[in-house]
């Protein structure tokens, strides 16, 4: 009899909260239409822009603001999920309680957070960057990925998870996030350096090398078998992108954008720039990539033009506001309120993940010849970060029933953390630098 009346008393005080909120806003504006997107929007720009003023002020990363408001306000939220109660936490990660309630829609506007980021990115990198170092990044990143999920697979064996888990698991804490790491060296002022330029070409190459684990993984849960003629098309289709991109499209693209910053019309260039942008973002997913590579090189093809600073400046305001949608959104889907159960496992797997990429990266750049400072600077930068692609990773193998579905709370959780240790991981690189090269010197 408890239980029950305190389910009830749970039931009307959520009943009273959702409808004193609903009146208030009817009653403010009574001429607006009150979806839930709307509502979550606000919600979303309100207390995300409260929340990275105080870590601004702390002197933190913004993108751990952003993170942490998105925890605050998701539907799996802890405070939330006692505050308006429904049964509990549900277990689709689409569906919850609390106050972000399309959670679904918000992953839309997310992804065109990804492709903005990644556009406006590609801009600092004209096509005579990239070629400079192709040949290093696809090597480096290679030997970094590959070694990592080698090395994290076994130890997900040690912990007692299952083959499947631990293959999707060590698959997806092999990516490191691109969204994450641009995102940190934006805020840092260090994307034009040249180690910068390096880790954005390995990032490229993990991209396109995700996309290529994913249908794998996906044959060997079904059939048992890796479909090699799949992992040949991947590899030619984005060859064959990235070729045609470097060759017909900087033929192409580069004047015509020039021809319409010649009509000085500043709303007709950023439309044809964001043309540009998602039409590629299209033809990459269209040929089954992800949309983020052809974010990039739509990019890459713009810092061909001569208008390319104006095109970024136009850009890089709405990019600034899908990006914090995206981050906003990632932290909204963790459910922290497990991170209890698999903390120990987490902590482990991360150790291990961040060991193993640091090294794994830093053989490449041995192998590969790279100057020290630049040597460490990647492999400090690609170390911890995972996110979007190691998320999409474990929830395809939750999706077909492959992998238990523990799997994506942990995921979630790994997700968090690194991208909180990741600034500081950076920095302390740089002191470490800064120290062997004072060494060197003495």
């Amino acid at each position: 009899m408890q239980d029950v009346s305190l389910q009830l008393d749970s039931e009307n005080i959520q009943s009273s909260l959702n409808s004193t909120v609903t009146s208030l806003i009817e009653q403010i504006t009574p001429e607006l239409p009150h979806t839930s997107f709307v509502t979550d929007l606000a919600f979303i720009m309100i207390i995300g822009a409260i929340v990275t003023l105080a870590f601004f002020k702390i002197k933190q990363p913004l993108i751990i603001g952003y993170l942490f408001a998105g925890m605050l306000i998701g539907p799996l939220s802890p405070l939330w999920s006692w505050i308006l109660p429904e049964g509990g936490p549900s277990s689709d990660v689409l569906e919850g309680v609390g106050i972000l309630s399309d959670i679904s829609a918000l992953n839309l506007f997310s992804e065109i957070g990804v492709i903005l980021l990644l556009f406006v990115i590609g801009i600092e990198f004209p096509y005579a960057k990239i070629r400079n170092i192709g040949r290093v990044a696809i090597g480096v990143g290679t030997i970094g990925l590959f070694s990592t999920l080698a090395v994290v697979f076994y130890t997900a064996i040690a912990l007692g998870l299952n083959f499947m888990d631990s293959l999707f698991i060590a698959a997806a804490l092999s990516i490191s996030s691109t969204a994450v790491i641009v995102k940190i060296l934006e805020e840092m002022g260090r994307i034009r350096k040249e180690s910068s330029i390096l880790v954005l070409g390995i990032l490229i190459v993990e991209d396109v090398i995700a996309v290529i684990l994913i249908s794998s993984l996906q044959s060997i849960a079904l059939v048992g078998t890796v479909s090699i003629e799949s992992v040949v098309v991947v590899v030619l289709v984005a060859a064959g992108l990235i070729l045609g991109t470097f060759t017909v499209g900087t033929r192409v693209i580069p004047p015509l954008i020039d021809r319409v910053a010649a009509a000085e019309h500043r709303e007709i260039l950023l439309l044809s720039v964001l043309g540009v942008c998602f039409g590629y973002a299209l033809l990459a997913n269209i040929v089954g990539l992800s949309v983020a590579i052809g974010a990039f090189l739509a990019g890459v093809l713009v810092a061909e033009s001569k208008s390319a600073e104006v095109a970024k400046l136009l850009s890089s305001p709405i990019k600034d506001m899908f990006v914090a949608i995206f981050f906003i959104s990632v932290g909204a889907l963790m459910d922290v309120s497990q991170i209890g159960d698999y903390i120990v496992i987490a902590i482990i797997l991360i150790a291990v993940a961040t060991g193993m990429k640091f090294g794994g990266n830093l053989i490449g750049n041995i192998i590969f010849r790279q100057k020290r400072g630049k040597s460490l600077r990647s492999a400090f930068t690609l170390g911890a970060p995972r996110g979007e692609f190691s998320i999409v990773i474990v929830k395809a193998g939750v999706d077909i029933g492959a992998v238990s579905s523990f799997l994506f709370p942990l995921i979630g959780i790994i997700s968090i953390i690194t991208a909180f240790i990741s600034p500081f991981l950076i920095k302390a690189g740089d002191k470490i630098i800064q120290r062997v090269d004072d060494k060197k010197n003495v």
